[in-house]
């Protein structure tokens, strides 16, 4: 063991070593995720988890909500009522016609609209009366761009004592600028370090927008660095302190953009389905999904497997009774009235062998009566049946009349029996 006992030390260190070099150049090869995303479930630098997360501090009686659609059609907000608020951070605020009338209606109830994005499409910035440049345009969430100077500068006036405050932090440098403003319905509220706004306040009807220019001060990284939380706070202490709802919409971080209008094309389908009544219900939504319930309800139903129809039964005929009256026709026509009655006395006294198990070969007094007790008829008739076949086989020929009385006593008899 002794022998072995330098090999196995030699073998320790040799592997330490490769061990701390091996971290070495994992710990050297890290690099810093660059990419800005601006969502607010990503922790990293450029997410804004720290900007959502920290809303309840701020707004401690209002109910905070994620929301991704348009605006006007927002589910946790009502564009009916007020003290209500929508955060929209995003790279480009690319908001059409139809959008920024939405959300001028929303503000005008009595809401707060908070805008940060880099680029300002050209319909905000005609109805925000302001034209916005960018002083570093790159492929934002590429993360592969970066500015000359990596130093961000930022300016904001305090909401009390009208004084501001500078706050920088050294990370990427994306950031824009209102070129022009209008001065008698713009308040300015920030600046960059060369003094020009990046972010001013207007009023609409009993609401206020708040537009911004500098989404990454809202980041992780720039949030976290030495005391720049206070400048998040600041920002957001222009909103409405009472206010009761909150939406952190990633409406824009989402939307595509067509290439030659830079607008998204909305169908009439759409349209309809975010139609919204005096209450900020969707009528049209919820009745389209009822119908489609409905229809589903109504072919599982349909799916069931129905009874088959029952056929109605008619009464058995009596084709015997048929055929012997057939016979008779033939007899009839002939003349032979004897025979068609011997024929006729043949098959009632059949009918009586077989439905009241009578014997018939002595026409006598006893079978009268038992077939008087059994048929239920009077006495007299069936005497003068049996007293008119007894006639008949003996007689040499039957009248016609005969013939008639004869049929007349068989047809009532099985009428009655």
């Amino acid at each position: 063991m002794k022998n072995y006992l330098p090999y196995i030390i030699i073998t320790l260190i040799a592997t330490a070593l490769v061990l701390m070099v091996a971290t070495g150049n994992y710990r050297k090869n890290r690099q810093l995720d660059n990419r800005i995303t601006l969502r607010k479930a990503d922790k990293i630098p450029y997410g804004t988890y720290v900007a959502y997360k920290n809303l309840p501090y701020l707004f401690p009686k209002a109910n905070i909500h994620a929301d991704k659609h348009e605006p006007g059609y927002w589910d946790s907000l009502s564009s009916y009522e007020g003290d209500q608020a929508v955060i929209v951070i995003t790279g480009r605020f690319g908001a059409d016609e139809f959008e920024m009338k939405r959300l001028i209606n929303f503000a005008e109830k009595g809401n707060d609209v908070f805008i940060s994005a880099i680029e300002l499409s050209s319909d905000a910035e005609r109805m925000f009366g302001c034209e916005a440049r960018t002083t570093y345009t790159p492929s934002y969430f590429t993360g592969n761009d970066y500015a000359v100077n990596d130093t961000l500068e930022l300016r904001l006036k305090s909401a009390t004592s009208q004084r501001f405050a500078a706050y920088q932090y050294p990370g990427r440098y994306l950031s824009g600028y209102f070129y022009s403003t209008d001065t008698s319905t713009t308040d300015i509220l920030g600046t960059d370090a060369s003094g020009r706004p990046n972010f001013i306040h207007l009023q609409a009807g009993a609401g206020n927008f708040y537009v911004h220019l500098v989404p990454l001060a809202f980041s992780n990284y720039f949030l976290l660095h030495k005391q720049n939380i206070s400048y998040y706070e600041t920002a957001f202490s222009y909103l409405n302190p009472a206010v009761k709802k909150i939406a952190w919409d990633e409406y824009y971080l989402n939307k595509k953009y067509n290439d030659n209008e830079g607008e998204k094309k909305k169908g009439w389908f759409r349209v309809l389905m975010n139609l919204q009544n005096e209450e900020g219900k969707k009528p049209f939504k919820a009745a389209f999904w009822l119908a489609i319930l409905l229809l589903l309800i109504y072919v599982l139903m349909e799916m069931r497997r129905k009874q088959r129809y029952i056929p109605v039964m008619t009464k058995p005929k009596n084709d015997s009774m048929d055929f012997v009256k057939t016979i008779g026709r033939l007899y009839y026509d002939k003349g032979d009235h004897g025979n068609l009655c011997r024929k006729m006395s043949g098959y009632f006294l059949e009918y009586v062998r077989n439905k009241y198990k009578l014997p018939t070969s002595q026409l006598n007094d006893e079978l009268i009566k038992q077939l008087h007790y059994k048929s239920g008829l009077e006495e007299a008739e069936v005497r003068k049946i049996i007293t008119f076949i007894r006639y008949a086989e003996d007689a040499p020929s039957v009248s016609p009349a005969e013939l008639a009385e004869f049929h007349k006593l068989l047809e009532s008899f099985y009428k009655k029996a």
